[in-house]
């Protein structure tokens, strides 16, 4: 259905989506899938709360444009996430939301044709699709929630979730992380600053009260009793990295003196990388010689990962002239690297394991 909103000035048109129920009627989570989910949330929250001894290594493609290769590219983070599953629980980024700092494309879920066709139905639905395919094969989820409404059609796909850092400061997205059943990364601020994730994590794991919808679509007062999961994520900003063993430090500080878990996530790209997907590398190997020095503060590490290296534009309209398995979006480290860096990664929570038990024991 179309409606014509000419009570609302500067509003060209409302239409109408399905509810969140009808798109989960119509694309379920099979009972393995959500087993799955389920046991990867709960694995992630012991890494965080420090029962767990292994690293989380979050990797995939900055935001997803081709299904197609995404599964390709899950097939393959299947095969490594089983090979080193004793020292690190691999999720798979499966970004659909792309925030912009000005225009340009805005992810799978507002534009899945790649034609400025802006079908944000069949966004969700090819959206849903693929997370539940990934889920369903066995690979932990990861997705940043963006805007307050496709979670409620995504989320039960999700074993991690993120708010990035342009919206870390927003009300509304640390209320409805308060509500979240998974754990949630929350980003430090695009200047750098920590503080306003600390912030975040301390608001989000309150109970809040907020309008939002409910399954049916019907608008409602939705409460929630807090979030006890949501922990920091140091992804640089403009005053240059926050990886190294000094920032870390500095950053577990602030969160024992708010009367948080002294555990952090550290983003090998955007401002920890300066935006070049080849120093990736470099980061990783920094965060991988803390982790073996015993820094159990260091509870896990994302990844901008892709089959091909690098970014393509992308020309709207265009999509049949695109490379496959390539970022259309931030450029991306390719498959060989992602192995390399996840297989070093193992090998440091390996390293750790008995400083981290003699921790637990003292």
């Amino acid at each position: 259905m179309h409606l014509l909103a000419d009570t609302v000035p500067r509003f060209a048109a409302v239409d109408l989506l399905p509810t969140p129920a009808q798109l989960r009627d119509e694309i379920p989570l099979p009972l393995r899938a959500g087993n799955a989910v389920h046991q990867a949330r709960d694995a992630i929250t012991r890494v965080l709360h420090g029962t767990d001894d292994r690293l989380v290594v979050v990797a995939g493609p900055c935001s997803v444009h081709d299904p197609a290769a995404a599964l390709s590219y899950a097939e393959r983070l299947l095969a490594l996430a089983d090979r080193t599953a004793d020292d690190v629980i691999v999720v798979m980024r499966v970004y659909v939301e792309k925030p912009r700092t000005r225009l340009g494309w805005k992810g799978l879920v507002s534009d899945p044709d790649l034609n400025g066709s802006d079908d944000l139905g069949g966004g969700l639905r090819l959206s849903r699709r693929l997370m539940v395919e990934i889920a369903n094969a066995g690979l932990p989820v990861a997705c940043e929630f963006l805007d307050p409404v496709p979670h409620r059609y995504l989320s039960d796909a999700v074993s991690w979730s993120c708010i990035g850092a342009r919206t870390v400061q927003s009300p509304v997205h640390r209320q409805f992380a308060s509500g979240l059943h998974m754990p949630v990364g929350i980003k430090n601020a695009t200047n750098g600053g920590v503080e306003d994730a600390v912030d975040a994590i301390v608001t989000a794991s309150r109970g809040h009260v907020f309008p939002g919808i409910t399954e049916d679509g019907q608008a409602a007062v939705v409460a929630t009793t807090g979030n006890p999961d949501c922990h920091v994520v140091l992804r640089g900003g403009s005053d240059g990295p926050n990886y190294t063993s000094a920032h870390v430090a500095r950053a577990l500080g602030l969160l024992g003196a708010a009367g948080l878990p002294p555990r952090v996530f550290i983003d090998a790209s955007h401002g920890n990388s300066g935006k070049d997907h080849r120093r990736q590398a470099a980061v990783v190997a920094d965060i991988a010689g803390q982790v073996e020095d015993g820094q159990h503060g260091i509870a896990g590490v994302m990844l901008e990962s892709f089959i091909v290296p690098g970014r393509q534009e992308l020309v709207l309209g265009e999509a049949h002239r695109l490379t496959f398995g390539q970022s259309v979006t931030d450029a991306c480290v390719g498959w060989r690297e992602t192995v390399r860096m996840v297989e070093q990664l193992a090998r440091a929570a390996a390293a750790r394991r008995p400083v981290h038990r003699s921790a637990l024991a003292a």
